[in-house]
């Protein structure tokens, strides 16, 4: 299923805004088959320029979703966020490999990792696989940011923000790493910026895990 590649025009269903500058576009499926964690590469119908985004909705969905955060001065995503339900979008994909099996969710313990819209991927895991055992900690700078926290379990969803008091732990991700302890069978995916990751790793490798149990996806 992760090798079958699809060119598509998609009609948009609809846009929810979920801040001033990030929403969730959602957009015909059309059955096209996909695995929790992949991506799509997205434009307006007619446009030249592309982005790649995570896959945000479950496999059970009948729609795709993607999380855009708004790049005022960008090519892609000031259109992205003028779409309107009935406007078209051509889609290429699904693509990637920051991926993880049904299997591999039920029999071990995961600690997903994540900044800001850096969550979809991870959004797609929660739905399509509900039994998972796992553990999402979020980055954020505000509350307003925690995106799509209702559909996490509370008591498995740590929030931390770092500019107030208003998550479950003032500071940034790495902050609550250091005072975290984690199953030696832990499995980590990370999501997010560069620095995050590398520093996050570091801080995991100093508690005596292994970068096999690591696995990392870049957001610029």
């Amino acid at each position: 299923m992760s090798e079958t590649y699809y060119h598509n025009m998609h009609k948009v269903l609809q846009v929810q805004h979920l801040t001033e500058h990030t929403f969730v576009v959602q957009f015909e499926r059309k059955e096209m088959p996909f695995i929790p964690g992949q991506h799509l590469v997205v434009g307006k119908k007619g446009d030249k320029e592309f982005r790649q985004y995570s896959i945000y909705s479950g496999l059970n969905d009948p729609h795709f979703e993607i999380l855009v955060r708004e790049v005022e001065t960008g090519l892609v995503t000031p259109k992205l966020k003028q779409l309107k339900p009935g406007d078209e979008l051509e889609i290429n994909g699904p693509m990637g490999y920051f991926t993880v099996s049904e299997q591999r969710c039920l029999n071990h313990p995961i600690v997903m990792i994540a900044t800001g819209t850096g969550i979809a991927p991870f959004n797609s895991w929660v739905k399509s696989f509900p039994d998972m055992n796992y553990k999402m900690i979020h980055g954020v700078r505000k509350a307003e940011e925690a995106y799509g926290i209702d559909r996490y379990k509370k008591d498995r969803f740590v929030l931390c923000t770092s500019q107030e008091k208003s998550g479950n732990f003032n500071g940034r991700v790495t902050d609550y790493l250091q005072k975290a302890y984690f199953p030696s069978n832990t499995l980590f995916y990370l999501c997010g910026n560069s620095e995050m990751i590398f520093d996050a790793m570091e801080l995991l490798k100093d508690k005596g895990l292994n970068t096999n149990q690591m696995f990392a996806e870049v957001y610029f």
